[in-house]
């Protein structure tokens, strides 16, 4: 069994809303990064101790949140160390237009992975009008109108953002061995 945990920063609750399927599907802790983009010394340690760490973001302006980014920056203290090296990664999105540039964000976190030498896991899922209905094969992506509340998040980018879950989960088992 591997661990696995979700780190995301979510604006107005619907990156959380996505960030809980990811983490039900993974059997995962979650880690909310504030809205000062911050994280306490104990969620840098549960990261540390994980096997996946799965990055999540709402996008705005076709990037990840400035919170998001001020955590990423953060993390470099991991790569001066190797802390990260050969943990698996995925990512997950949300954004209010059906484009929004949520790949830009996709690309960031794989980029993050990267740099920190992890593993990205992404989502083989095709797009049979309810899973990856948005049809990312980079990690989740999911839409919501500009003013509906989460609880709108269609249900088919949730269950995609729960197989996601499962995924990541499975390859860092099998990494793990």
């Amino acid at each position: 069994m591997s661990k696995t945990v979700v780190v995301f920063h979510s604006g107005y609750g619907h990156t959380q809303r996505l960030a809980q399927f990811v983490a039900q599907g993974a059997n995962a802790q979650s880690i909310a990064i504030d809205a000062d983009g911050n994280i306490t010394d104990a969620d840098w340690a549960t990261l540390d101790a994980a096997d996946a760490i799965i990055f999540g973001s709402p996008t705005y302006m076709g990037m990840a949140s400035w919170q998001f980014k001020k955590f990423a920056d953060a993390s470099s203290k991991r790569w001066f160390t190797s802390a990260w090296k050969d943990k698996v990664a995925g990512g997950f999105t949300i954004s209010a237009s059906p484009s929004g540039d949520k790949l830009s964000t996709i690309q960031y976190f794989i980029t993050l992975a990267m740099q920190q030498g992890m593993v990205w896991v992404g989502q083989p899922a095709l797009n049979d009008g309810n899973i990856n209905r948005i049809g990312s094969n980079s990690g989740v992506m999911g839409q919501v109108g500009p003013t509906s509340p989460a609880e709108d998040i269609p249900q088919g980018d949730l269950d995609t953002a729960t197989a996601y879950g499962e995924r990541v989960a499975a390859v860092a088992a099998k990494l793990r061995g």
